[in-house]
Parts: C-alpha cells; structure tokens; sequence
C-alpha cells in the first residue's frame, strides 16, 4: 500500500481517481466490512451498507482536507451509513432501532454467513440492547482494536467521555450475559 498522503493525491488527482480508488478499496474493504457487519449484524445487510460507503467515499473524496487520518474519515462514514441504514429499517418497520437491532441479533442464527457459536449470539444480543453510542464504542475499543484518539476522531466525543462509556458498556455486557 502507498502511503497515505500519496493515496489521497492521487484519489483527488482526476487522471488517478480511478486506479487509486481500486488501492483504497482492496486496502480497506474488509477491514470496514467487519466494522459495519458488527453494527447491521447480518452479511447482506453490511454488503449494502459496505457498498453504499465506498459509494460516498468516492463522491467526497474531493472534500477530504488531511486534518484526520484517512481510515478515521472513511470509519465516520461508514458508522454514518451503517446507523443511517438501521434507522431507516427501523422506521419501515414501525419499531424503534433500539427494537430493530435487538431483533436482528435474536436472528443472527438464521443468516448463513453467520458462523459464530452461542457465546457470539449472546453477545451480540448483549450488544444490541445497548445505547448506540455505547455500543459503538465497545465495538471499536474492542473488536476494532482502536485507540480512544482514534475513536474520538471518528465519532466526535471527549476521550473522556469513550472511557466512560467504554466501561458502562462493558458493566452492562457482563450484567446480560450473567443473567440467570
């Protein structure tokens, strides 16, 4: 992979635009694949969601100033999409996205891309009861691997407040899948 600085050159370089898109995308697909499976829980949901966001990337990249690194622009958008499209769903269903998500991990075993065990069902119902912004965090701090920096940057909190939250969400995962 090229640098970064060179990457974003030449994807705002209009002769470049497409050859570099192609990098960017092999570079960062799966990686905001799994991000985004983990917010929408189910395979084609996240090929959509995953579609969509490289969608926007494209069509913004021209936008994009250097002042965050390019993997925490394209995570804000990516998380942005996801939520949008859980938001969306929930309204077309009359439920909230609280209900919505909820919902979808009580499913999880129905998706055929689904291969986790009874421990991942259980945590990812854990997950889907709680607040969105919790659960965006733990889910960044812990599957994600980031940095509280990194998190701060992409959903525009305090670090202090990631911390918080971070362990508030933690509390309550352990409080559901210790329940009797």
């Amino acid at each position: 992979m090229i640098p970064e600085k060179e990457l974003v050159a030449q994807l705002q370089n209009p002769k470049e635009k497409n050859a570099a898109f192609g990098q960017l995308v092999d570079a960062y697909q799966e990686r905001l694949y799994w991000h985004i499976r983990r917010l929408v829980l189910h395979h084609d949901d996240a090929d959509d969601v995953v579609q969509n966001t490289f969608v926007k990337i494209f069509q913004n990249i021209d936008g994009f100033k250097g002042e965050s690194q390019l993997y925490s622009w394209m995570y804000r958008i990516a998380t942005n999409e996801a939520l949008n499209f859980i938001k969306s769903n929930a309204k077309k269903s009359s439920i909230s996205s609280h209900d919505y998500l909820t919902l979808k991990a009580e499913q999880l075993q129905s998706d055929v891309y689904f291969d986790g065990d009874e421990m991942e069902v259980q945590l990812q119902q854990a997950l889907a009861r709680l607040p969105e912004k919790q659960r965006l965090v733990f889910q960044m701090r812990y599957f994600d691997d980031l940095k509280y920096e990194d998190i701060s940057e992409i959903l525009g909190t305090s670090v202090g407040a990631l911390k918080a939250n971070y362990h508030h969400a933690v509390a309550k995962i352990k409080d559901f899948l210790t329940e009797d």
